[in-house]
């Protein structure tokens, strides 16, 4: 999915992270190391290049975004952390190396997570140059789509309940713990510019399509996908008897779900005008990716 202009931005989010994350000669910069050490682990940066890229094509145009774009960042690396955790998926491998529970110890990669989630919100709050009724919204933004009604439920509905056989209940699943954060970076880009009431719904939208989409890849390569390439064990899922689409409804089925996702995010980017097209190039690539 790269090229100059995209690798130029994934640079500069990467620099702003490891500036916030870097240790400074505290006793306990452990937990710092450990949270830097996933936080830096390669990634493909879509949520906050989604959110910088919503921000400017709503009329933003300064670097007013990025310090929502890493905290949004840092709470996706908190979820990875948890959820590769023996409690949770048990996977000893993220992007190729060693999860950091295997790296640091669970209780460190535990402390890790705990200190990523709340060190966001202290980084979004230092977002000053804009007007604080829209810094103040989009924390609200952040914090409900990373909760208890956003991907910490959906979490819960994928490692507590029962497999099911109702696809709106699967569909639910995959709102909540995966396009909610995706939701995170269209919605609050747009917020962040002062976009109006009827474009952040048509944000809105957008990342609810890309997000049900991205689930169902991520479905179809935990299925048919190359360790080399995905950086984690194939099979998962499987492994713990999780509920998947793949699981419900078979490989091809759920390649033909995630093309209709995508149109239909395409189609919410309509209603907004602008030049969208990175967000399209984006859109696309993401639909045809093999990890």
């Amino acid at each position: 999915m790269e090229n100059e202009y995209l690798t130029n931005l994934k640079e500069k989010i990467e620099n702003r992270l490891y500036m916030l994350l870097s240790p400074r000669g505290r006793l306990y910069d452990k937990v710092v190391e450990a949270a830097n050490y996933s936080v830096s682990n390669g990634g493909k940066r879509i949520r906050p290049i989604l959110l910088l890229e919503f921000y400017k094509l709503c009329g933003g145009d300064d670097d007013c975004a990025y310090n929502f774009a890493c905290a949004l960042e840092m709470i996706h690396t908190y979820s990875l952390i948890h959820d590769d955790l023996p409690s949770m998926d048990n996977d000893d491998y993220r992007r190729g190396k060693p999860s950091c529970h295997k790296q640091y110890g669970e209780g460190m990669a535990l402390l890790a997570g705990d200190g990523l989630l709340t060190e966001a919100f202290s980084v979004a709050a230092k977002t000053l140059s804009l007007p604080y009724e829209r810094v103040c919204k989009c924390i609200e933004i952040l914090a409900n789509n990373a909760g208890f009604d956003g991907m910490v439920g959906g979490q819960v509905i994928d490692t507590e309940c029962e497999p099911t056989d109702n696809v709106d209940v699967l569909l639910n699943m995959y709102d909540l713990k995966t396009s909610h954060l995706i939701r995170s970076a269209s919605t609050i880009g747009a917020t962040l510019a002062g976009a109006d009431d009827e474009i952040i719904a048509a944000a809105d939208k957008y990342g609810y399509n890309l997000g049900i989409a991205f689930q169902l890849i991520d479905d179809i390569l935990d299925t048919t996908g190359d360790f080399s390439k995905l950086g984690k064990p194939i099979g998962s899922d499987e492994k713990n008897d999780k509920n998947t689409a793949v699981k419900l409804l078979g490989v091809e089925k759920c390649r033909e779900l995630a093309k209709e996702y995508t149109e239909n995010a395409l189609s919410a980017l309509d209603s907004i005008e602008g030049d969208k097209t990175v967000l399209i190039e984006i859109t696309n690539k993401l639909l045809a990716r093999d990890y």
